[in-house]
């Protein structure tokens, strides 16, 4: 092996598991062991513990255990900055432990202590994050041929753009190089192999750029590792339990809002509460969307046709509920027939559909999951305007695809509050 490599183990993975697992350990000594010690003192470490104390220190537990674990699960992801999440996933985990100790009918813990434990959750994760910032930037060392040079500016790493094969003793996290690139000469290929038997990452360029944009490129879907794309079947059939019974359990808030707001649509403008749509669904099969409707009556009598910024169709009642997601309520009905989902690509009509398959390359293969209300194109990119548009929110939704998970769920409900919140994307 050339001497200008240092044979070395890998920080890109070593950072990652060493401090999150130093913070999770640190933080259970400082969140969850350090108020109950100051409430009971040594009585804490008294076996077997007393009901009240063994109910608030197993709440605060499980509590600080479920906000680390999401919020950790929320950096793998990109453009996703666990900041704004501090706060609402800590008070989501404590509020759903203090829930489930009301339903349980559960008097026997300490409220205090469950205060005290909510109040330094938020204090250590904060400190964890500046720390972090601080201190786990990447190194790495680019590849200057192919695509790898798109990641020459990123500012997710510190990036060396290397002239030669000599490393000149610097160390690296990784090595990022366009695997795929025809214009890789023989002495770089090299290069790669040695960089690998000193145990330095060697990481293709494709998996960085899925990882900075959110994006799967669908030029080519070899890039892919084959059945990557290919969404999980059991986690499917869990969502769509779990999302029956959201719906069904929180149905007595929502119908009452959705039949208040068609009164107030068929108050404003003639025309009908409903908005009833063929869209495609899953397996590339129509099925009727229902909306409330936020445009004038016969809005699309000159054919289909994307919405617009400051579109005159709209209603002023519709500018409302579309900026707000209101219009989207009568989905649920959806959710529960089983043609849509609460979360994934949004429905397009049969026309766009047919239209981008034969612009888009692998347009189709979005129909291998249910459309959904809200999902990862939606939160991150917005509305599709035209075809262009489409072709980048494709990408996005082959990266949710990519990527079907719980954790990539759950952020997208966090970023989906934010965006109504914000209007971020609202036509």
């Amino acid at each position: 092996m050339p001497r200008n490599f240092q044979r070395r183990h890998s920080r890109w993975y070593e950072v990652v598991l060493f401090s999150g697992a130093f913070q999770f350990l640190v933080g259970m000594v400082i969140v969850v062991l350090l108020p109950n010690w100051i409430r009971w003192g040594e009585l804490l470490f008294h076996w077997p513990l007393r009901s009240v104390q063994f109910n608030t220190l197993l709440a605060n537990s499980l509590a600080y255990a479920a906000s680390f674990l999401i919020l950790l699960k929320f950096k793998r992801y990109p453009g996703t900055r666990t900041l704004p999440f501090i706060i609402p996933t800590i008070l989501v985990s404590w509020l759903s432990v203090f829930s489930a100790l009301l339903f349980l009918r559960e008097d026997q813990y300490a409220r205090q202590v469950l205060m005290y434990s909510f109040v330094l959750a938020n204090f250590w994760a904060f400190a964890g994050y500046f720390l972090g910032r601080r201190y786990s930037r990447l190194k790495l060392a680019l590849v200057p041929f192919g695509r790898a040079l798109e990641l020459a500016d990123t500012t997710h790493a510190i990036v060396t753009v290397l002239d030669n094969t000599d490393l000149e003793g610097r160390r690296y996290d990784g090595i990022v190089a366009d695997l795929h690139s025809e214009e890789l000469p023989d002495e770089w290929e090299r290069f790669l192999a040695n960089c690998t038997l000193a145990r330095i990452p060697v990481l293709h360029t494709q998996q960085l750029i899925e990882s900075i944009t959110g994006r799967v490129k669908i030029d080519h879907l070899s890039e892919n590792i084959f059945g990557s794309l290919l969404p999980s079947g059991l986690y499917a059939s869990f969502k769509r339990l779990l999302e029956s019974a959201i719906v069904l359990l929180t149905a007595p808030a929502w119908v009452p809002v959705m039949l208040i707001t068609g009164l107030v649509i068929k108050l404003e403008s003639d025309g009908p509460m409903f908005f009833i749509q063929e869209r495609v669904g899953q397996g590339n099969k129509d099925f009727k969307v229902y909306k409330l409707r936020s445009m004038c009556k016969d809005s699309e009598k000159d054919g289909a046709q994307f919405a617009q910024a400051n579109d005159m169709r709209v209603t002023r009642v519709g500018k409302f509920i579309r900026k707000t997601r209101l219009d989207e309520i009568p989905q649920f009905i959806n959710v529960l027939k089983g043609d849509m989902s609460l979360i994934g690509p949004r429905p397009e009509q049969r026309a766009f559909a047919n239209t981008f398959e034969k612009v888009i390359p692998f347009y189709t293969y979005r129909h291998v999951v249910k459309p959904g209300i809200t999902g990862w194109a939606q939160v991150v990119h917005g509305y599709a305007a035209d075809a262009d548009d489409t072709r980048v929110k494709i990408e996005h939704d082959f990266y949710y695809i990519k990527h079907f998970s719980l954790w990539l769920d759950i952020l997208i409900v966090v970023k989906t509050i934010r965006t109504i919140l914000t209007g971020f994307g609202a036509r």
